[in-house]
């Protein structure tokens, strides 16, 4: 079984106030994998000028992580229709929206015991003006694709990817680690606001794909998995599918939700 949702969007060509309106096309996906509920989520959210691409992964480890998933989601997606389009200052309101994001997390489970308030992780995309601007909490990941290769992802708040990068474990040896999926933050749970990572201005070429995804995506995928099934693709939707079936696949029998938002910049 499995819990899917997706679209195609394109937003035409226009001028309001000396400002050209985005051309884009999305799709979004969201598999249940091998688990028996999904709390997974994911959005794109398109302005006339600017778009937002949500994916939030709630912790199955902790109550309620698709009552997490979904607040979140909600908290950023307001956030994005409470400023006029493109944005001012693009990072600040990353980061702003983020915050706001783990506060309404926090305050979903503030009556639980710390332990078992609710929690996510999130990867987010701005698009606007020819560029992305993106940011993420734990292991939900960022990829921008051009001609079927990785150009650019975030790297995951992660116990495997800190000894990664103090060089005592190769990239070879994360997936069969022991502390795989041990997150480092994540939004909800504690009340101080959680570490973040985020990106400076990522120009885009015509074609550039930008995907947000949970680790139920890139579990058991390479970068070059996921960036290959996009040389020439001319279905957002169906190649969006392709891909998490493969990544399901994967890890079968014990695959995680597996869930993906993907915009492409068309001009």
């Amino acid at each position: 079984m499995c819990y899917k949702t997706g679209h195609t969007v394109a937003v035409p060509g226009g001028n309001r106030g000396g400002e050209t309106a985005l051309q884009i096309e999305s799709a979004e996906l969201s598999l249940l994998g091998h688990r028996d509920d999904n709390q997974d989520r994911v959005a794109v959210v398109v302005g006339e000028h600017a778009a937002f691409v949500i994916a939030v992964d709630g912790m199955g480890g902790h109550a309620d992580g698709a009552k997490a998933a979904a607040v979140a989601v909600a908290s950023l997606t307001a956030s994005f229709w409470q400023h006029a389009h493109p944005l001012l200052d693009p990072i600040g309101f990353l980061h702003l929206a983020l915050g706001r994001a783990h506060e309404d997390v926090v305050a979903l489970g503030r009556a639980l015991p710390l332990e078992q308030r609710p929690r996510a992780t999130c990867a987010i995309c701005l698009v606007q003006q020819g560029a992305a601007y993106w940011a993420h909490v734990g292991d939900s990941r960022v990829y921008q694709i051009r001609n079927g290769s990785v150009v650019a992802r975030t790297r995951d708040h992660s116990h495997v990817e800190q000894l990664l990068r103090d060089g005592l474990i190769t990239e070879a040896e994360i997936k069969g680690h022991p502390m795989r999926n041990y997150v480092e933050c994540c939004l909800g749970g504690d009340p101080m606001l959680t570490e973040m990572t985020i990106g400076r201005r990522q120009p885009l070429s015509v074609g550039d794909l930008l995907l947000t995804c949970s680790d139920g995506l890139w579990a058991n995928l390479d970068d070059a998995d996921v960036g290959r099934p996009w040389r020439g693709a001319a279905s957002l939707r169906e190649t969006l599918s392709d891909l998490c079936a493969r990544a399901v696949a994967a890890s079968a029998p014990y695959s995680d939700n597996t869930s993906a938002a993907v915009l492409r910049w068309l001009a």
